[in-house]
């Protein structure tokens, strides 16, 4: 997948294109029913498929006081959006350049003249251009002058209580800790990205070394606990990426039995390896089920007894 970070990025002539655009914060179930959508169109027409997305919420620019936090981040989606199968991926920097740009100087700049698209695909929701004045009914409208045409999906909902797959339904989910039915709408395992760094090494002490990841780490941290799951190692940053798979045992939160954690943690015990260095490595931290809550114990040998516990069912329920 080509990632242009601008559109004087684009290459001349580089159309003619189909564009599915949107904020994709997840890129679950909703968001890939419209680039699968784009691909299907594409495959008519020979042109090429391309995600055009935003490196943050508009909201934080626009209203930081209601932003949402995000479910994944800029690597992160990336990759995802590469997994669907686009040709490209246009990651807009929305800031306030960008916000004031009108709905028709973004088609005309953005759309016609960068990628010289063809159809456009979005969400019966989308908004965009100055003050969200920009609706799929301008888009229609502009396309009559501009030669393209807008495709909008409809939302992918649950047969069973008929609500829209959405961002806002899966924090919720990850918020209470399922993560199993978060994965379902996200067509994958919710996970978080980041870096190795070193930790208070309790868990060395402990018999059940772990992997600390960076505070300043990318995706929505599900809801205080212990999960089954696995750490997926990216090598250090800048090296070829390995991808090793490893099942894991790991804890969120602040280790209420020491009680001097001033920040959530995310930390992962990688089952059955001895020395195992990731220091500095980009990891994949992948949540696959909840073990249990997150609760403070009467001395370190019941915290032993209980992280013994929690590592044979995480083995159990990985195998």
């Amino acid at each position: 997948m080509i990632v242009f970070r601008d559109p004087a990025e684009v290459p001349a002539g580089f159309g003619p294109s189909v564009v599915a655009i949107g904020k994709f914060d997840g890129v679950h179930a909703g968001h890939r029913a419209v680039i699968d959508r784009a691909k299907v169109d594409a495959a008519a027409s020979g042109a090429r498929v391309v995600a055009v997305t935003f490196d943050r919420n508009p909201l934080s620019v626009l209203r930081p006081d209601v932003c949402p936090e995000n479910l994944i981040g800029v690597t992160q989606k990336l990759q995802m959006l590469a997994e669907t199968g686009v040709d490209a991926t246009l990651m807009l920097t929305f800031d306030r350049a960008l916000a004031d740009l009108t709905a028709t100087e973004f088609v005309r700049h953005v759309l016609v003249g960068a990628l010289g698209v063809r159809t456009i695909l979005v969400g019966a929701d989308f908004r965009f251009g100055r003050g969200g004045a920009g609706t799929p009914e301008l888009l229609r409208e502009l396309g009559a002058e501009y030669g393209y045409r807008v495709d909008v999906v409809d939302d992918v909902r649950a047969i069973d209580d008929d609500r829209r797959v959405s961002s806002t339904w899966i924090r919720e989910l990850l918020a209470e800790g399922d993560v199993e039915a978060a994965a379902k709408l996200l067509g994958r395992t919710p996970s978080v990205w980041g870096e190795v760094v070193h930790g208070a090494k309790r868990g060395r002490e402990l018999g059940y070394p772990t992997a600390n990841l960076s505070p300043q780490l990318e995706g929505f941290i599900p809801a205080d606990g212990v999960y089954a799951g696995w750490l997926v190692d990216e090598g250090p940053e800048g090296a070829l990426r390995s991808g090793i798979r490893y099942p894991a045992a790991i804890s969120v939160g602040r280790n209420p039995t020491f009680d001097d954690v001033e920040v959530r943690q995310v930390e992962a015990y990688v089952l059955d390896e001895v020395g195992l260095d990731l220091y500095g490595h980009l990891v994949e931290v992948q949540f696959v089920s909840r073990i249990r809550g997150m609760v403070a114990f009467e001395g370190i040998e019941a915290l032993v007894a209980q992280i013994a516990d929690d590592v044979a069912k995480a083995r159990s329920a990985l195998t």
